[in-house]
């Protein structure tokens, strides 16, 4: 999700991204802005315009890739609601409900509980979401696409620098979404300010960000049975979607953030002709206020089982976190860069009631101080870079740890490899940990071992004809979510609570990308392969996921326009996907029904008009001569054949 337009790249990244050589703050103020005049006759200052590659995009690793209004079939799958490619991830019906995940990465830098409700976090901003910017004029892009009955989608940017030390950013994503489904209504927005600053002698600098976000959705549970067997049938009568019946119509769920992010260094000792050594102390604070909230009017029905209330039921899960840390980096152009840091997690995390269930009294808040020690190391010698990075939590609650370490090296302009190596070890999310519900059988206090997963992962890359990317992963005490096992599935459909595997898991996936190019005609592909090792059924993934198209690309109109149509095909194999569970956000584990086997075909126009592009989608146009039998989730059908444009439109002042 970071940045709100596509960049270009140049250089190999992890998962075999590419992107220009990395760029570091004080590298890219020394640069001055390169201009070049509009035409040969005019020399002065007024007629000459920036680059496109003076529009800098700098990541919070310090990664810096620049502007990008061309277009490619990656931006085709980039225009969406997460404005992101979303291979591996399948939506529900409306735009801005969840996603269920067909692949997952247990690569984890971590050393905190994640908050919880994961299933409505994929278009929630983290800190490694945001970027930040240079540029040597306004830069301002519109987004704009259709959504499902009375709604749209729109994400407004503008960046400046008043002065080439001093740059913000502004930006605003808003959908709202009624949906073809009773009670699926959607209204989310994401605001966003960033800015970054650094002094004139290059010692000082100052970036930071401010991001509130609030994510409504209504709920409905899904259809229920007879309605789930009617849509399979394909009867006439049911294409209108809004006629189905689904499990509840009078509930709703909302999850809202705020924070604040300040991070700033100064050079105490810098490089320059006589020295090659460089002292660098930095802090880093943030602050982040977050809430999770499920509101249903009444318990019509045993959706979720008995409640304490019969009306007007209100669960609410709250988290603060007050981040510090302080940071010493050393660098020598012969021995690299190292880094040592100690940080400070204060956390507050509960609600608001106590609750007493069968005379025990469960806690309503953790809370607390972690302590905890880290360091990285990055040298680049030619083609060759190395990364690493730990962390420990040292005292407090939680423990944890992680190793981090990668090697990359680029054989040559064509070619570039891999290798990466990840230890982690990490306490569950808080509402595995503690949870309160009006539901009686949503409560629990639980002692859950760290979650340990290693990981080794190789990548390698060849121009763009392949790029294969395998990972070999291990996870011990793994938390999931299932059915409660001492109440029987026919007394409430759905008793969801957490449980731990304590059997180790082996989890491989093999990632195969190329393009074919026949003159003007493509074939984009996109193969997965997976294969999980877990006899307690808990991790659940198909085995196979592919995306391919084929395309025709070519300029009109002596070269004022380009255009790419096509046909994208994508498709899982069948296998027992995990169910959703509103009143947790949660995805939980099921081995009763497989789901999948369904080609999912998407036609496309896209074109480009100077900084403009336009695009136009007939989605899933197979669903009525392919069968109804397509699904998100159990009772959660996927997207009818619809017809959606859209717009991304780029203005350089």
């Amino acid at each position: 999700m970071g940045v709100s337009f596509s960049v270009k790249a140049q250089n190999i990244t992890e998962g075999g991204k590419v992107k220009p050589p990395t760029v570091t703050q004080d590298s890219l103020q020394e640069t001055k802005l390169q201009k070049r005049p509009v035409s040969k006759s005019s020399k002065t200052d007024k007629d000459e315009k920036a680059k496109i590659q003076d529009y800098s995009i700098i990541s919070i690793e310090n990664d810096t890739t620049y502007v990008d209004t061309t277009l490619t079939i990656k931006k085709d799958y980039k225009f969406n609601y997460l404005r992101k490619d979303n291979f591996g991830l399948l939506p529900f019906g409306n735009l801005g409900q969840t996603y269920n995940s067909l692949t997952h990465d247990f690569q984890s830098t971590s050393l905190m509980p994640g908050f919880g409700a994961t299933a409505r976090h994929f278009n929630y901003w983290e800190i490694e979401d945001v970027f930040y910017y240079r540029v040597p004029t306004p830069l301002t892009e519109l987004f704009f696409k259709t959504a499902f009955e009375q709604g749209q989608l729109v994400d407004s940017f503008i960046t400046i620098n008043t002065t080439p030390q001093f740059n913000f950013s502004i930006a605003y994503k808003g959908l709202r979404s009624l949906g073809k489904y009773q009670n699926a209504l959607t209204s989310t927005g994401n605001f966003r300010f960033t800015s970054n600053y650094q002094t004139k002698n290059k010692r000082y600098n100052i970036r930071g960000h401010i991001i509130t976000q609030d994510l409504m959705n209504q709920e409905n549970g899904g259809l229920d049975n007879v309605s789930t067997e009617n849509f399979i049938e394909g009867d006439e009568e049911f294409l209108d979607r809004s006629i189905l019946e689904v499990n509840f119509e009078n509930a709703e769920s909302i999850l809202v953030g705020k924070r604040i992010y300040l991070e700033h260094d100064y050079t105490l000792i810098k490089k320059d002709s006589l020295s090659s050594n460089e002292i660098k102390l930095g802090h880093i604070m943030a602050f982040e206020d977050k809430y999770f909230e499920y509101e249903q009017s009444s318990a019509v029905n045993s959706f979720f089982g008995d409640a304490f209330v019969t009306s007007n039921l209100r669960d609410k899960a709250t988290l603060e976190n007050f981040y510090n840390k302080v940071f010493v980096n050393y660098s020598n152009k012969l021995l690299g860069s190292l880094q040592f840091n100690l940080s400070n997690n204060n956390y507050n995390y509960g609600y608001n009631k106590v609750v007493v269930l069968n005379n025990n009294t469960i806690i309503n808040r953790l809370k607390g101080n972690v302590y905890a020690a880290g360091g990285s190391y990055i040298k680049q010698y030619k083609g060759f870079e190395l990364n690493g990075q730990f962390g420990l939590n040292l005292s407090g609650d939680f423990t944890g740890n992680y190793i981090k370490a990668k090697a990359t090296f680029n054989l040559n302009e064509d070619i570039a490899a891999s290798a990466s190596l990840n230890h982690s070890s990490k306490a569950p999310n808080y509402n595995a940990l503690l949870y309160q519900s009006d539901y009686k059988n949503y409560n629990w206090q639980n002692s859950f071992n760290n979650t340990e997963t290693q990981q080794i992962a190789f990548n390698l890359k060849y121009k763009n004809w392949a790029n294969l990317t395998v990972d070999f992963n291990t996870i011990t005490d793994y938390v999931y979510f299932k059915q409660d096992e001492n109440i029987p599935v026919n007394e409430t459909a759905q008793s969801i609570r957490p449980y731990q595997n304590n059997s180790t898991i082996t989890y491989f996936r093999a990632k195969f990308q190329n393009e074919i190019r026949l003159g003007k005609f493509a074939l984009n592909n996109t193969i997965m392969y997976q294969n999980v090792q877990d006899d307690n059924n808990t991790l659940n993934v198909p085995e196979i996921n592919t995306r391919n198209t084929l395309y025709f690309s070519s300029h009109l109109f002596k070269k004022a326009m380009y255009l790419q149509t096509g046909v994208t095909l994508n498709y899982f194999t069948k296998y027992y996907m995990n169910a959703y569970n509103p009143l947790l956000a949660e995805f939980y584990v099921q081995n009763n029904e497989e789901i999948g086997d369904f080609p999912r075909l998407d036609f496309f126009i896209n074109a480009k008009i100077r900084q403009t592009r336009l695009f136009l989608k007939a989605e899933h146009f197979n669903s009525a001569f392919t069968g109804y039998n397509y699904f998100s989730a159990p009772n959660n059908p996927y997207r009818d054949f619809t017809v959606r444009f859209g717009v991304v439109w780029n203005f350089f002042l």
